[in-house]
């Protein structure tokens, strides 16, 4: 469904990254100049009003640059889980409690714009390799460390999303089988160690458990709060930010045997922290590449870096998607070759 405005008069694109606290929205004329960025809070575990969500967020954000919403061209929405970019239907994103929702059609019917839905986090790498925000790069893990843990893979510039759309859900790797429950019904995944609730819910059971620490008595421990305190030397939030980033690094390594990239992005909220997040993951890379000759191979000093700040990765992304005009299993190389053995057709005309 698309509003009666000639397509010559449709110029603006809109990027929504939904994340599981945050809506955020970059709306930007086709030439890529930023007139206004929104963000709002997500209601999770509201399937049937995920569209009206968004939709309000897209709105909002036209409203803050005075823009009409018939003038939008495409929007393009990453969201977290699974995602068929064929249909645009979410089947499943877990840290929402979105079950088979069907987004595209639902906001192209509230917003009368074509729009484009797929995984948040493959659309943020494809937007990372697409404007060379990492360098003349092709071969990429951006792995989003958050409310929940995923990685989008890149190889030779084509978004890898797997035979069931769900290809880098790394944060459900198994840590520790005795572990604490995660909401996909294992023990002990990757999330539970290391995505934001997982980080602050283990600082409060180990206070509520009677361990002394500079964050008793705080009334909302988040995941930030634990890694500035272990920056403070607080021994309980160094011990949980040095768990979570052995148990990152070792993800990376994993993820590094398994597809050999050149370079593995970190982003997402948590991974704001900064160098207390990043310190004990490096700490750990360095101890396998001592270790391990593969490692050292595999995972060089210079492979591992933390999102460049103000690149806002999912909007980005999600901007991208919405000017490509097509999944994002496929990205724009500096060669001006589009590569991709998996790329749909999508009702976009910019």
């Amino acid at each position: 469904m698309t509003n009666g405005r000639a397509a010559s008069d449709r110029d603006y694109l809109c990027g929504v990254d939904v994340g599981g606290s945050t809506i955020a929205v970059l709306l930007a004329d086709v030439d890529g100049v930023v007139a206004a960025r929104y963000a709002t809070a997500t209601h999770r575990e509201d399937p049937h009003g995920a569209a009206a969500q968004v939709a309000a967020a897209v709105r909002a954000a036209c409203r803050a640059a005075n823009v009409d919403p018939a003038r939008l061209a495409g929007v393009g929405v990453g969201v977290p889980g699974r995602v068929d970019p064929r249909d645009g239907v979410v089947s499943l994103a877990l840290n929402l409690g979105w079950h088979d929702v069907p987004l595209r059609a639902e906001l192209e019917a509230l917003l009368g714009v074509p729009c484009v839905v797929a995984n948040d986090v493959r659309t943020a790498a494809a937007g990372l390799v697409e404007r060379r925000v990492l360098g003349d790069i092709d071969d990429l893990v951006y792995l989003s460390v958050g409310t929940g843990i995923a990685a989008g893979v890149v190889l030779g510039g084509s978004v890898h999303a797997g035979a069931h759309h769900l290809a880098g859900e790394i944060g459900h790797m198994v840590i520790r089988e005795d572990g604490p429950e995660c909401p996909c019904g294992l023990r002990g995944c990757l999330e539970t160690f290391a995505a934001g609730p997982g980080v602050a819910g283990r600082a409060r059971t180990a206070i509520a458990a009677g361990q002394r620490s500079s964050l008793s008595g705080a009334a909302d421990i988040t995941a930030v709060d634990v890694y500035e305190a272990a920056a403070e030397g607080d021994p309980l939030g160094w011990r949980i930010a040095d768990e979570a980033g052995r148990a990152l690094a070792r993800a990376i390594y994993h993820l590094a045997l398994a597809f050999d990239v050149e370079r593995v992005c970190l982003g997402g909220g948590v991974a704001g922290a900064g160098a207390p997040f990043i310190e004990p993951i490096e700490r750990e890379l360095a101890r396998l590449r001592a270790t391990s000759a593969l490692a050292a191979q595999t995972l060089p000093a210079d492979a591992v870096q933390l999102l460049p700040p103000g690149a806002d990765a999912g909007v980005w992304g999600a901007l991208s998607l919405a000017r490509r005009g097509r999944t994002p299993t496929s990205v724009r190389r500096s060669s001006g070759k589009e590569v991709s053995d998996r790329s749909v057709p999508s009702p976009l005309t910019t």
